[in-house]
This record gives C-alpha cells, structure tokens and sequence, in this order.
C-alpha cells in the first residue's frame, strides 16, 4: 500500500519540533531557577526559625532556674508506652520525624498556599506552551504522513517526549511534583535534541511490515508505559540523594544539597514511584503480549527470540522482580530504587541500543 506524503507539512512539522525544544529548554532553565531560590528561601526560613526557638529556650531556662533549684530535681514521668516495642518504634517515628522536620517537602506532595515561585509557575506555563507546540508538531507529522507517527526512531523519540511531558503535566494537576521539573524537562529537551540530531528521518510512508492496526495498539501503549516508568526513574534518583542526606541528618551531620528541602522524604518518593511502577508494569505486560499477538499476525509466530522481543521480556522481569521484591521480601529504600532505576536502564538499552544496532526483525529505526 503506498501513500503520497506532504513533504512541506513535513518540514513544518520539524520546525515546530525544534521551536518545542527550544522553549522545553526554556522550561529547564526556569526550574533550576526555582529549585535554587526556593532552596534558599526555606534555608533563610529555618534559620529565622531556629534562632526564635533558641531564643525561646534561653527565656525559659531563664525564667525556671530559680523554682528547679529550690524544688530539686524531679523524676521524669514514666511513658508506659515504652516499655513496649510498639511504644519504642513509635516514639522512634517520631524522633525522626522532628529530625527531618523542615529538611523535606511535605509527604502529601500538595501544593502550598502561602509561599511564592514565580520561577515555578513560569517553568509550568511555558511547558503548557511547549507541549502544544509539540503537540502540533506530532500531529501535523501524522497528517503529513497519513499514518500514525512512530514509524522510525525520529518519530519514536517525539512521540515518547510528547508522552512524558503529557503524564508529567497530567500528575502536577494533583500533585505538587514541581521537584522533578528539571530532571523531567531536561529529559523531554535531550530526547528532542537526539530526535534532531541523530535521527533525522524524512516523512516517508509507513513500512509494509508495520501496516497493521497492532502498530497503534502495541506501540502506543509501550510508549505509555516508558513515560510512566521515566518518571519514576527520576523519583527513584531523588530518592538516593533524600536517603544519604536523612542518614547524614539523623547521624547530627549537615544535610548538605539545600535544594534537596523542596523534595518530600525518600519515604515518600519510594511509595510514590511503587504505585506508578505498578501502573507502567501492568502497561507493560500488555505491550509484551500485544507483540506477541501481532507476531503470530506478522511472522506466523509468537515468540522467536529476536533481540527486541528478548529485551522486552528482560524489562518484564526486572520490573516484576521490582515489585515482588519490594511486595514479598521487604526490599524497601535503597534497594527498591535501585531496581527501578535498573529497569528504567534497560528501557533505555532496548531504546537507543537495541533498535539502532542490533540486527533482526524489529530493524524499523528508519536509518
């Protein structure tokens, strides 16, 4: 089946890709603008905190010297509850709670009402900008092509960006996850620029191989899932650098990475990046099967051990150890997020490595 392609739409198409780029950058460099001054202000805050309570103290012990010296001293009041580990855990919960206090963001990730970001929501309305910007040039490459457009690793890498910044602008509606804007945003910006520069491809027709309506089914939903699993990737980073600087704080050291008191606590990240890992493994599992199927339509089999379909089952595996690990045998903190990360690592390896350099019968990159 061959079809005429508006190559001009095609060449606008890759101008508003590259205008997309330009202001995702734009959104980068406003985040890291936010993540340093609001850094700063909740650094100068807990200074002005810490020099009240002190203050504070001094008047008390002050004004309380003279009644404990002629009192004597007093016997301090049994807590029953600690006589049980409950008791002891809790307390310890909650020894450690007041230790982190003002050194993370608050575990509902939900936006404040008091504080000011101008960067921030400058960084969320320009992306609002970029992404339908992007959007534009997506669905202007698919018209220009008549078909939809994952077709080559150029189209694949927009598309996949487009995804990721759709998911990401989705969740800040619910969540305040203005914290991973940069690693998000440098993300998008990076895939576009390798969209650009190592993968230029032409419009062209779609493939005779991949005239099939499991294209639409199985890659969009393997986009979905790579989104969903690129963010918690970043979430899984954030949450190795939180963990080191509670250890640090807990062990009375300086916490250090002051741009670290707008993220929630490692605690947090874990069990948030845990339920969207659950939401892209099941995507997943459905990309898996799906290729399977149209194998069978395509080649007459479901399974025949090409590299792609190899590293498509490995990402199965170590996200399905990921959660049975973190489910059944208590792999939490560190461990856990270093699973995610491993598996955010094979996408990438499937990505960039298996689709451009390995031959077999998934070789569609277009170049």
């Amino acid at each position: 089946m061959s079809t005429e392609v508006n190559t001009a739409l095609g060449t606008w198409s890759e101008l508003f890709m590259l205008l997309a780029a330009l202001v995702y950058l734009c959104v980068f460099i406003c985040f890291a603008w936010d993540m340093a001054s609001h850094s700063k202000t909740l650094s100068e805050a807990e200074k002005r905190t810490a020099a009240r309570s002190s203050s504070r103290s001094r008047e008390l012990v002050g004004a309380g010297g003279g009644a404990s010296s002629a009192s004597g001293p007093e016997e301090p009041e049994r807590d029953e509850r600690n006589d049980s580990g409950a008791g002891n855990r809790a307390g310890s919960r909650r020894g450690v709670s007041e230790k982190l206090e003002g050194q993370v963001a608050d575990s509902r990730m939900g936006y404040g009402t008091s504080e000011r970001r101008p960067a921030a929501r400058a960084a969320i309305v320009l992306m609002v900008m970029a992404f339908a910007i992007h959007l534009v040039a997506v669905v202007s490459r698919a018209i220009a092509a008549q078909r939809v457009p994952w077709g080559n690793m150029y189209e694949f890498s927009t598309t996949s960006a487009l995804i990721i910044a759709g998911i990401y602008l989705i969740m800040l509606i619910r969540r305040d996850l203005r914290f991973v804007g940069v690693m998000i945003s440098g993300l998008v910006t990076l895939l576009l620029t390798m969209a650009t520069i190592a993968y230029p491809t032409p419009v062209s027709p779609l493939q005779p191989a991949l005239q099939s309506y499991w294209l639409i089914i199985h890659v969009s939903i393997a986009v979905a899932s790579s989104a969903i699993f690129a963010v918690t990737f970043t979430m899984s980073i954030l949450q190795l650098i939180q963990d080191r600087r509670e250890r640090r704080i807990l062990d009375g050291g300086e916490p250090g990475w002051a741009f670290m008191r707008s993220v929630p606590s490692a605690k947090t990240l874990e069990n948030f990046a845990y339920r969207l890992n659950s939401v892209g493994f099941v995507f997943w599992t459905f990309t898996l099967a799906a290729g399977a199927i149209w194998a069978r339509d395509a080649w007459g089999r479901y399974w025949g051990w090409d590299p792609k379909e190899v590293w498509t089952f490995v990402i199965w595996v170590v996200y399905a150890a990921y959660l049975h690990a973190r489910a059944t045998r208590g792999w939490t903190g560190t461990r856990s997020a270093w699973l995610s990360i491993a598996g955010f690592l094979c996408v990438l390896f499937n990505y960039f490595i298996v689709n451009t350099l390995f031959e077999g019968l998934h070789s569609y990159s277009g170049l």
